[in-house]
């Protein structure tokens, strides 16, 4: 076991784990931040993303020991009241359907949109890629994507 000091949504955080530990198993076993979802486990479907200072990251295979003093951000911290454009995006395009995978679908979104406010078509196909839908909302994500973008750049 180590202590490791993280800065999680804005708030710093001290954890005791060992340092092998998964950034996904910290956030939801030891600080109670659900929201961040395990689907495969091998960092090939999207549903653990988080940011990492601003960048999309797979956060199932992430060792906590390599986070460093890196930021991250999770779902509950993208914004205080679930009002960041692509969470209003996703709501008015009605995106999720069961939902398990939706918030790391919107992560990768906001990380893109930050990023380059103005994806074209294939931009977003391009960093939504690595994100899995098992119902299949693709065309509504891409829609709510282009939404959020139009929204952001108001």
């Amino acid at each position: 076991m180590a202590t490791f000091n993280l800065t999680v949504n804005g708030k710093k955080q001290e954890v005791d784990v060992d340092p092998a530990t998964p950034v996904l198993w910290v956030l939801r076993d030891h600080l109670d931040l659900v929201g961040t979802k395990f689907g495969c486990g091998i960092a090939q479907c999207g549903a653990c993303t988080i940011h990492l200072d601003g960048t999309a990251t797979r956060s199932c295979m992430l060792p906590v020991s390599s986070v460093g003093d890196q930021e991250i951000t999770t779902i509950e911290g993208l914004s205080e009241k679930g009002d960041h454009p692509v969470q209003k995006a996703w709501l008015e395009h009605d995106v999720p359907q069961c939902g398990y995978c939706q918030a790391g679908q919107i992560m990768s979104a906001a990380a893109l949109l930050k990023e380059n406010p103005n994806p074209t078509d294939e931009q977003i196909e391009t960093a939504m890629n690595g994100n899995i839908c098992r119902c299949g909302t693709y065309v509504r994500i891409k829609a709510a994507v282009k939404t959020a973008s139009k929204n952001i750049n108001a």
